[in-house]
């Protein structure tokens, strides 16, 4: 764990950054897959930690939310659009391609059990002082959070700073295969990179220091294609 920002952490929980988590002001962000609830628990032992929340309910991001939630007594919290993948543990149920081996595969080995969803939000609420914006396209629900004073972003999946394949650093678009829309996606990308944010926090892919633009260069180009 390593703290990027002020009461900010950045949770690895795979190697080389290919599933992450992160702690803002006491929320969990994200938890994973399945097997990633000794490391995660370990993690947050010492921490000050007060709810759970989800960028999006898919396999990689809720593997452990129940057990989380239940170890340390922590509310879940996702949007209204995941709520019924986050309840049922149906993580995979909006990926394009439901026979593919690796939407079958995530769905037995990653995806954890549901549990009940506290409260649901939406844009305008906030995190501590983190804005909740939602940037649908990945999945119908996705949410990523904004704190304006230093700009810090939590993306979640709407881009990736690896190859997913390489594990190679670099920013990309959300593969195909577990991504609901793939222009709606571009949208919540133009919409992230109008805030023109200073530290990036992905759920695949190391932390980025966006000092010289390489954010909204990104998004630029992709959406020029």
């Amino acid at each position: 764990m390593l703290e990027i920002a002020k009461d900010v952490y950045h949770i690895p929980l795979m190697p080389r950054n290919s599933i992450n988590a992160y702690l803002i002001e006491g929320f969990l962000v994200d938890a994973g897959i399945r097997s990633s609830y000794k490391k995660l628990g370990r993690s947050l032992q010492n921490m000050n930690v007060h709810t759970h929340v989800l960028t999006h309910a898919h396999a990689d991001h809720q593997g452990s939310s129940k057990k989380i939630c239940e170890l340390f007594d922590l509310p879940f919290w996702c949007s209204l659009e995941e709520k019924a993948q986050a309840e049922s543990g149906m993580a995979t149920k909006e990926y394009p391609k439901q026979n593919h081996i690796v939407t079958k595969f995530q769905q037995k080995y990653w995806a954890g059990e549901g549990r009940k969803v506290d409260k649901t939000i939406r844009e305008g609420d906030t995190l501590g002082n983190f804005k909740v914006i939602e940037t649908p396209g990945h999945s119908s629900g996705h949410l990523s959070f904004f704190r304006e004073r230093d700009g810090v972003l939590i993306l979640g999946d709407t881009a990736l700073n690896m190859n997913l394949l390489t594990t190679n650093k670099g920013l990309h678009e959300p593969p195909i295969l577990f991504t609901k829309d793939k222009e709606l996606n571009r949208l919540s990308l133009k919409k992230l990179a109008k805030l023109k944010p200073e530290i990036l926090c992905f759920g695949h892919g190391p932390v980025l220091q966006n000092k010289n633009g390489e954010f909204e260069q990104f998004v630029h180009d992709i959406i020029s294609l």
